[in-house]
């Protein structure tokens, strides 16, 4: 799906592993991959400055990535001093990428406002999607799990679908990525809606269920055409947690999500929906940012 990527890491997070797989991101479709952390300014005296020293040390680290790189692809480390939401932005001005590959860890709202969330601010910055993975999971992976985790990174999404203005700008940017690179490692998506429980009305619940499955049908014949399989799902219930519970059940690789409003909160049938599943899913989120 994507064939460029950049992997921020702050080393605590545990994509720093990933300079031991560059096989296996290029097997998953990568074909430009771009180690970058970043290392907190000396603070100790009265003015900031650069901490030398603990540059060269990351830098040692990810060069590790250099070591085993596949012909045709191409590889390059950076590491720079300054706060994420500061560098990012200037690494990704001189670096055109597809994805922006991040570890958030698992967060409560109130932790998110107390800490801050450089996945979050990251998406105020700039329209590239973010792939964002918790780093309690990668840590803990064997070098086995690692290598098909690389390999399967966009193989199978689930997409919340409500045919809101949000989920219609999803389907746009998937397609838009699928036209792009016709030989895409995206080999399946689910198409899934989630429907309010609507209590006793019977006849109103069968409505919005089959009128759901309707616009499941029409988002499933263009993705199709794009070359990749498509299952669909309607449920009932509450949002968050029937895509959790999908997610589950269909093995998927990833959850697909976006917000077509620049200037709000994330939104999906709730305003809090999608900043929900990046603060709560266990499983890796890929969120397409809004255009500036």
């Amino acid at each position: 799906m994507f064939q460029s990527c950049l992997i921020c890491t702050d080393l605590a997070d545990g994509l720093h592993r990933l300079v031991d797989f560059v096989p296996d991101l290029a097997r998953g479709g990568l074909k430009k991959i771009i180690f970058f952390s970043s290392a907190p300014l000396w603070e100790e005296g009265e003015v900031p400055r650069i901490d030398t020293e603990k540059v060269q040390k990351v830098k040692e680290l990810l060069n590790k990535a250099l070591l085993d790189v596949p012909e045709r692809i191409e590889v390059k480390v950076e590491v720079a001093s300054g706060k994420p939401l500061d560098t990012i932005p200037r690494v990704l001005h001189n670096n055109a990428v597809d994805v922006i590959l991040i570890g958030t860890p698992i967060r409560s709202l109130l932790e998110e406002k107390f800490f801050g969330s450089t996945s979050v601010g990251l998406s105020k910055l700039t329209e590239c999607p973010l792939t964002i993975i918790r780093p309690q999971l990668i840590t803990t992976y064997t070098r086995e799990e690692l290598s098909l985790r690389c390999q399967h990174l966009w193989r199978y999404l689930l997409i919340p679908y409500n045919d809101g203005k949000s989920a219609h700008y999803l389907i746009e940017r998937i397609k838009l990525y699928l036209q792009k690179y016709p030989e895409t490692s995206l080999k399946k998506c689910m198409l899934i809606s989630v429907v309010d429980n609507v209590g006793r009305q019977a006849v109103l619940k069968e409505y919005r269920l089959q009128e759901a499955q309707e616009k499941l049908e029409s988002v499933k014949a263009e993705l199709e055409a794009l070359g990749i399989i498509v299952n669909t799902a309607v449920r009932e219930g509450n949002p968050l947690h029937e895509i959790m519970d999908a997610a589950l059940e269909f093995d998927i690789s990833a959850i697909a999500i976006a917000t077509s409003y620049r200037n709000s909160l994330l939104e999906f049938t709730a305003p809090s929906f999608a900043n929900d599943v990046i603060r709560r899913s266990w499983f890796p989120v890929v969120f397409f940012s809004p255009k500036k």
